[in-house]
């Protein structure tokens, strides 16, 4: 895509970049912007070629939210359930999408914005990156999954308090509570996340889906309903090649290489 695009596609071997681009509303979110997501997401999902994805914002923000004003394709008098459906299959498709997903944050996230993060798997900020539940101030309750991921990232009681009173809170903050995986430099954070996304990107594809999957319902079951989930998806990790070679690169003293293909060898 060309930088006139609200969202920017760079594919880098395995890895997908995917850049939120109108710096000059800091990447506030219009209805294009949630199209493009979702279209992206439908075709990394299907594809089966990319195996990581960044998602990023560009001129030093990463998304200041939904942008309100934005009435493209809207009617006189707009049906918002029809506009939030929309935006809830973007979600989804983030967070069901069966390869590892980095947030690498600068500067602002707030609302939609900062529930797009969340709803990564990882979180890389900047000392610089800022982070607010804006929702209340605009007379909004959370969306784009905020009342599912904040309760099980930080607890109920500090959820409410994020989203009560919509405090701007810090990088550090975030970090410590558990909203922020690692911080990084702004001069280095480029170069860490394209380290880790290669990681990621050269990692068992079948049994990083089948972990995500289980990571994600596993505070939705029981011990005993976890437990058969997991026989489920070893058994799905044993029916595919990665098994075989990953024991023959420990045995050869070698780093594996994964592909994700099934069926006996030879």
């Amino acid at each position: 895509m060309t930088d006139d695009s609200v969202l920017l596609i760079e594919d880098v071997g395995n890895v997908r970049t995917l850049t939120l681009n109108r710096p000059h509303r800091k990447n506030a979110i219009t209805n294009a912007m949630w199209a493009a997501l979702r279209d992206t997401l439908h075709e990394v999902a299907f594809g089966g070629r990319i195996r990581a994805v960044v998602l990023t914002g560009a001129g030093g923000a990463f998304c200041s939210g939904a942008d309100i004003s934005d009435t493209a394709g809207m009617d006189e008098f707009p049906d918002p359930s029809r506009d939030m459906r929309a935006i809830n299959e973007t979600v989804l498709r983030l967070h069901d999408l069966q390869v590892p997903t980095i947030a690498k944050v600068d500067g602002v996230a707030a609302g939609a914005g900062w529930n797009l993060a969340l709803g990564c798997d990882l979180v890389v900020a900047t000392p610089e990156s800022r982070f607010c539940q804006i929702f209340s101030r605009r007379a909004l309750s959370l969306d784009c999954g905020g009342s599912w991921l904040l309760p099980k990232l930080v607890g109920l009681q500090q959820a409410k308090r994020l989203a009560f009173l919509a405090d701007m809170i810090s990088a550090e903050e975030a970090h410590a509570l558990g909203l922020v995986t690692w911080i990084q430099p702004r001069d280095g954070i480029d170069k860490f996340v394209d380290d880790l996304a290669v990681r990621l990107a050269s990692g068992p594809p079948t049994a990083l889906a089948q972990t995500k999957a289980l990571l994600n319902g596993g505070t939705d079951h029981t011990m005993r309903e976890a437990l058969a989930n997991e026989a489920r998806a070893q058994t799905i990790n044993l029916s595919g090649r990665d098994v075989l070679e990953a024991f023959a690169a420990f045995s050869e003293k070698r780093d594996p290489v994964f592909t994700g293909t099934w069926g006996p060898t030879g």
